[in-house]
């Protein structure tokens, strides 16, 4: 999952960082604790699509961000699927740090010939010359448009979306019912979401904890119809009314006493805040159910989506691709083990075991089928999610901005978006 786009906890237990080793390097993708080997059926449907793989020759080798024995070796059975059947062969290995590996491994010409790519490190690779565009041979495929978008630059879609998640309204269950609340509580709007944080904070409960970084409080700017950007992430545009009004939101909620940064309630994330029951809802993401099974199993929760703002419904979404090196030698070979795990069966049986979303749009009501309802609220995101902030030498100007969330609600959000959008310019050149 993203290490920006899906900031996790600064602190969590033991049990968290076990099951949750690729939210904390990457997307914010948790793992279930169930077995992670595929599924007899979805690792035919891997050697079914491979009838035209080149036959033998090539040696790939694969670089994922988890350490997960369960869960790589989901991968590796797969990977072994498509490797008997092409006749090719395949390593695939844990990266220790993807970044740093990435980055020696492009700077001495031997990068794997396959990896992970967080979204939010797309336009960098890209523009570096690193990876090779390959999104034109997969047109076939009905990805997300989101997704499409995320993995798109300079007009190329570089790689496949790997899979993805969205943040939804977490509430812990019998707190709701405590509090006196049913389902027609369920928060739509953002008046709503104050009545029922107000209702929920008592008794050494706070209402409603959010996340105190763009990852969290972005949800807000997108309601209110703003974003940091423009949608091709050439101006900045966090200075806009809309997007001043999103954070202005979080400050008011804050201001209240109903909702509170993670920090506040002696919490790492939202996830450990309404896991300990310091927090009767958060916002977060798919991940959350991996860390709620691994730390907090007698926890009974539900995830809704989340309240409309003056624009309607918004949330964030974060994601991965399959890139491929442009210096690889066995690009095609790589593009065929690829091309292998975009069935519908594979699709839906990878999402669940490790606790993310099918990137393809066919996969949708197969996925919706396998997850219980109280799950389903974060596949509708899928509709209307917005990616991250990608673009060139932005990382800075990202984390800053986390710095001013962060002294909500002291600092006034239009300060916030001032001090943003100059840093921001100074990079875009706008």
């Amino acid at each position: 999952m993203s290490t920006r786009s899906t900031q996790r906890p600064r602190i969590l237990t033991l049990g968290a960082l076990a099951a949750l080793a690729l939210v904390l390097s990457a997307c914010g993708q948790g793992f279930s604790g169930a077995d992670a080997s595929p599924s007899a059926d979805a690792t035919a449907g891997a050697s079914e699509t491979t009838a035209g793989a080149a036959a033998g020759g090539a040696e790939l080798s694969v670089l994922v961000a988890t350490g997960d024995t369960e869960s790589l070796g989901a991968i590796k059975d797969l990977a072994d699927a498509w490797a008997t059947e092409s006749g090719n062969s395949i390593d695939v290995q844990p990266a220790s740090d993807m970044n740093q590996q990435l980055s020696q491994g492009f700077a001495a010409g031997n990068p794997p010939d396959v990896f992970w790519v967080d979204a939010s490190l797309l336009p960098t690779y890209a523009a570096a010359g690193n990876l090779w565009a390959y999104g034109d041979q997969m047109s076939d495929i009905d990805f997300y448009p989101a997704l499409i978008d995320s993995f798109t630059y300079d007009g190329e879609l570089y790689c496949a979306p790997k899979d993805f998640s969205n943040l939804g309204l977490v509430n812990n269950t019998d707190l709701w019912e405590a509090a006196g609340l049913t389902d027609a509580d369920i928060p739509t709007t953002r008046d709503e979401l104050q009545t029922v944080a107000t209702t929920l904070t008592k008794d050494g409960v706070t209402g409603l904890v959010i996340g105190d970084t763009r990852d969290r409080v972005g949800a807000f700017m997108v309601q209110a119809g703003g974003w940091i950007t423009n949608p091709d992430q050439t101006e900045m545009t966090i200075d806009s009314p809309e997007a001043i009004a999103g954070i202005t939101e979080v400050q008011e909620l804050l201001a209240s006493g109903a909702a509170a940064f993670p920090k506040a309630v002696d919490s790492g994330w939202g996830g450990e805040a309404i896991g300990t029951g310091k927090a009767a809802m958060t916002i977060e993401g798919n991940w959350f159910k991996s860390a709620a099974g691994a730390d907090y199993p007698d926890l009974n929760w539900r995830v809704a989506e989340l309240p409309e703002g003056p624009a309607g419904k918004g949330t964030l979404t974060f994601t991965q691709c399959w890139a491929i090196a442009d210096a690889s030698e066995n690009k095609e070979a790589a593009l065929d083990f690829i091309k292998s795990l975009y069935t519908d069966e594979i699709q839906v049986d990878l999402a669940n075991r490790f606790g993310v979303m099918p990137s393809i749009q066919s996969a949708r009501e197969a996925y919706i089928a396998t997850v219980p309802e109280s799950e389903q609220a974060w596949i509708a995101g899928a509709d209307y999610a917005q990616g991250p902030v990608s673009a060139v030498g932005m990382d800075p100007v990202m984390k800053e901005l986390d710095t001013l969330i962060q002294q909500l609600p002291g600092l006034a959000p239009a300060e916030i978006a001032k001090q943003t959008q100059e840093n921001g310019s100074a990079v875009l050149g706008k």
